[in-house]
């Protein structure tokens, strides 16, 4: 690296201006579009994924400076323009590119030219090809930004938190309601003992909304035509070769393993955090799961998984479902579905010795039940004490680059809640119920379900 760069002395002017203003800086969230951010607070950033989910994570960062933008399905970039309210996303792309941003097919292409420019990318992106990216860039010392669930698999979660701490890059998982205030308030409830200790806790979601119990894609007499615009050989990256087939893509990815997580995969880093947050969850010690017609190419329609986690400091011994394809937990006793169901379809229901906590998908509302105990609740409610996060999801990421800190959902974090929902998939894949050394990452009774901890990659798709 030349040390007259100035690129690299205007990264290092922000990192220790940060450093010398940290706890005075507030980060509002600033409009797409407003170019109010002074030139000496953007960062250069990079986005693979501009389509699809790439439009909600590029809008609230449209103010810095988007120096790359990659994507391998052009269609998706041109429906976004055109949908309902897409002309200030089009408008943001356009500004992008008058002002030298690159377009890019392949990531690996854009890590290779813009290197050390970059500050920091945003990987939004099925989930087989989150680890290449993401690994890439970590080993590149590029801070990442990375939607859910954080990895395909157990390993490559481990792996890349391990990668970002070794790096010290600044990192952050799209699981977004892990910024809200909710999901600190949870926390402080359950440690303030407002519901007892909790030994049970349900959480359940109406995905997929998608098809799914699907077998592989008949091409005995008919291979589907690749559409244009599409690289299919990028999109398919890491994954095991095969034909084209429109039941993968654009959104049916999350079905298929080799591309996705299923239900589990695509909501349980959501709507499990306010549990694995307030209650310390670590790791389970065993698995199980029932499930609809289960094979080796796509996720089951529904499935109910059920965790148990061991003792936890103050925490006992916890059972804790998950249930997705519509299915609901029982009532407790005393209330109705229609107490503890929110209107976004997924929850949690904490189950405490004195009462009960319901928590919604992104834990935007934390109730306590009845709500006659919620009534007496409000008017002594617990201190505030974990800090709250000042803007948005991504203006925390961003933040956090600025003061050479940490994000609220960092990567150290993330890995052990995608662990938990993958270890789902493993346990519905084997058909068994799994016990788990997690301290060696091991299955210990259904040796054969170690396979699906990990996978092999083709070379050339990481770069070092």
């Amino acid at each position: 690296m030349n040390p007259n760069d100035p690129q690299l002395n205007r990264r290092s002017f922000i990192k220790s201006a940060a450093g010398a203003t940290a706890g005075m800086m507030v980060f509002p969230h600033i409009m797409a579009g407003s170019n109010t951010m002074p030139p000496s607070e953007r960062l250069n950033l990079a986005f693979v994924g501009v389509g699809g989910k790439g439009v909600s994570s590029i809008m609230p960062l449209s103010d810095h400076n988007i120096i790359g933008l990659c994507d391998v399905d052009k269609r998706r970039v041109a429906e976004a323009r055109q949908k309902t309210g897409g002309q200030a996303f089009a408008d943001v792309i356009d500004r992008a590119v008058s002002k030298g941003g690159k377009w890019f097919n392949d990531y690996r292409s854009m890590f290779e030219e813009l290197g050390e420019k970059l500050d920091g990318v945003v990987i939004s992106i099925p989930d087989h090809m989150h680890f290449p990216v993401a690994m890439s860039a970590v080993n590149l010392g590029i801070n990442v930004y990375c939607e859910k669930p954080l990895t395909h698999t157990v390993d490559e979660a481990r792996k890349l938190a391990q990668g970002a701490r070794k790096k010290g890059v600044v990192s952050q998982m799209g699981n977004q309601g892990h910024s809200n205030e909710g999901v600190r308030l949870a926390k402080e409830w359950i440690a303030a003992g407002v519901i007892g200790q909790v030994r049970e806790a349900y959480s359940w979601t109406n995905r997929p909304i998608w098809p799914q119990g699907l077998k592989k894609p008949d091409h005995s007499k008919f291979i589907p035509v690749i559409p244009k615009g599409l690289d299919w050989k990028l999109w398919s990256g890491v994954a095991k070769k095969r034909a084209y087939d429109p039941a993968y893509l654009p959104f049916s990815w999350r079905a298929w393993w080799d591309y996705g997580c299923g239900a589990v995969g695509d909501m349980a880093c959501h709507v499990m955090d306010a549990a694995y947050y307030s209650l310390d969850l670590g790791l389970p010690t065993s698995i199980e799961a029932l499930a609809t017609e289960v094979n080796d190419h796509c996720a089951p329609n529904a499935s109910a998984i059920t965790y148990e986690f061991p003792k936890r400091g103050k925490f006992d011994p916890i059972t804790y479902h998950w249930l997705d394809g519509g299915l609901l937990p029982p009532a407790p006793k005393g209330l109705t579905h229609g107490d503890i169901l929110s209107s976004d379809k997924s929850g949690t229901l904490f189950i405490g010795e004195e009462g009960f906590m319901v928590t919604d998908t992104y834990t935007r509302s934390v109730r306590i039940l009845p709500n006659s105990r919620f009534m007496d609740f409000r008017q002594n409610l617990p201190p505030k004490t974990i800090p709250r996060v000042k803007g948005n999801h991504q203006t925390d990421w961003v933040r956090a680059i600025k003061e050479k800190g940490q994000a609220c959902s960092h990567f150290d974090y993330a890995a052990g809640l995608t662990e938990v929902g993958i270890l789902g998939n493993v346990a519905i894949r084997s058909r068994s119920r799994i016990e788990y050394d997690a301290e060696n990452m091991r299955v210990t009774n259904v040796p054969e379900a170690n396979k699906l901890l990990k996978k092999e990659y083709p070379k050339g798709w990481i770069l070092s």
